[in-house]
């Protein structure tokens, strides 16, 4: 049996990310695959496309991950974090990797991509004062900051806890303040010991 069919078998005839039945292809999972089912999802040609051109993401779309990040399937456990972490600075993929759960080998290859990217693409987020910031840290404001589209004003002093970076941008940050998801800006921000 082939893994195309062996695949087809495993998803039912359908894409393993949205649940589409048309157009279906099987995506080899970067950057080890050797084309094993276990390593390969079935995929439409629409998830195919934007997971090949980031600058394609309809964020509407990838709703779908809501469900599809629940599968047993470790390839299909992979592809929902890098898209959920693709999107997360839309708010509500956030709360979805909050949920997800990826035993330690799973999140190694979901973070693998990172690591092929090299050091030269790694981009560095620096506080206030010079010091680094990592995915997870704690930080404090330092000036007040109008929240906008939020109505209030993140205040002096805040501790913002468990933040994220923005991948495309090392200026800024995410974090919850008043229970809203905010950008925030490094250079207003000193790590927090």
């Amino acid at each position: 049996m082939t893994t195309k069919q062996e695949l087809h078998m495993r998803s039912e005839s359908k894409c393993e990310l949205c649940g589409a039945t048309q157009a279906l292809e099987v995506y080899e999972v970067p950057p080890d695959s050797n084309g094993s089912p276990d390593q390969c999802i079935l995929v439409c040609d629409t998830c195919l496309a934007q997971i090949e051109n980031p600058e394609k993401m309809d964020i509407h779309h990838w709703r779908c991950l809501n469900d599809s990040m629940w599968s047993q399937v470790p390839a299909v456990q992979v592809m929902a974090w890098r898209m959920l972490t693709r999107l997360r600075h839309e708010g509500w993929p956030q709360d979805l990797l909050e949920m997800l759960y990826l035993d330690e080998e799973t999140q190694a290859w979901a973070k693998a991509m990172d690591r092929e990217k090299g050091k030269e693409d790694v981009l560095q987020y620096i506080d206030s004062n010079g010091v680094a910031l990592s995915a997870g840290d704690s930080v404090t404001i330092i000036k007040d900051l109008n929240v906008k589209g939020g109505g209030f004003t993140a205040k002096r002093g805040t501790m913002v806890r468990g933040i994220s970076l923005d991948p495309a941008n090392n200026e800024q940050i995410e974090g919850r303040v008043n229970g809203q998801l905010i950008v925030i800006l490094t250079k207003f921000v000193k790590k927090s010991n």
